[in-house]
């Protein structure tokens, strides 16, 4: 696998982001991942949306689904309308969501290509007992970091989370380094831009996140010839 084009919140700079329409347009870009933020309405429903708030100010959490409006898809249906031919990238940014996120993918065939991100590891670890397929995303800051870069490789090893996710400017080549002898996946948020895709392209990233998706393909195409 070469590295793999996430589609921040779908294509987001071109259509209404977190929508079917958003996802769908960022497939046919050529996009070879997709990438939300998932929660678990009151009766249950994973559903793909990035705060978490509908516009009556209430949390998604305390609504059932069928008061959510019509543009927030649930994760069932993303992969009713797009099949599983797609890496999927998921914030659970409400931990409850992921037995019924992983529940979701299974059903579906896709649980070996879901990457569920957090940004407290305390967090992923345990998903791992609800499936050994999953792929878990210790996803955070450099300045966050309280542990050594060696001494965390090492714990996300000897925990299987398999991938460390930073913004693309926290990378550099030691600290790529570090976790690539570790067996880690290494993943880049934020690159908007030709500058940072070619950054992370050149340390050999597994995955980067973009709002823009054509600009982002074209930068992971093979050169031509």
């Amino acid at each position: 696998m070469g590295c793999i084009g996430f589609a921040h919140r779908g294509a987001s700079a071109d259509a209404r982001e977190n929508t079917l329409e958003a996802f769908a347009l960022a497939l046919r870009l050529g996009a070879s991942g997709l990438e939300s933020d998932v929660w678990r309405t009151a009766d249950g429903v994973a559903v793909l949306d990035h705060d978490g708030r509908l516009p009556d100010g209430r949390a998604i959490r305390s609504a059932p689904r069928d008061e959510l409006p019509a543009h927030i898809p649930s994760l069932a249906q993303l992969y009713t309308e797009l099949g599983h031919g797609f890496e999927l990238s998921l914030d659970v940014n409400d931990p409850e969501a992921a037995p019924e996120v992983i529940r979701v993918a299974r059903r579906a065939g896709a649980e070996d290509r879901l990457w569920l991100c957090h940004y407290n590891w305390r967090e992923i670890a345990p998903w791992r007992a609800l499936s050994e397929r999953v792929r878990l995303v210790d996803s955070t800051r450099l300045r966050h970091m309280r542990t050594p870069p060696a001494a965390r490789a090492e714990r996300m090893a000897a925990l299987d989370i398999d991938a460390l996710n930073l913004h693309w400017s926290d990378w550099s080549a030691p600290l790529a380094r570090v976790f690539r002898t570790a067996g880690r996946k290494l993943l880049a948020w934020d690159t908007q831009d030709d500058a940072s895709l070619a950054a992370m392209l050149a340390l050999g990233l597994d995955g980067v996140f973009s709002d823009h998706v054509a600009r982002m393909m074209s930068a992971l195409a093979p050169p031509a010839g």
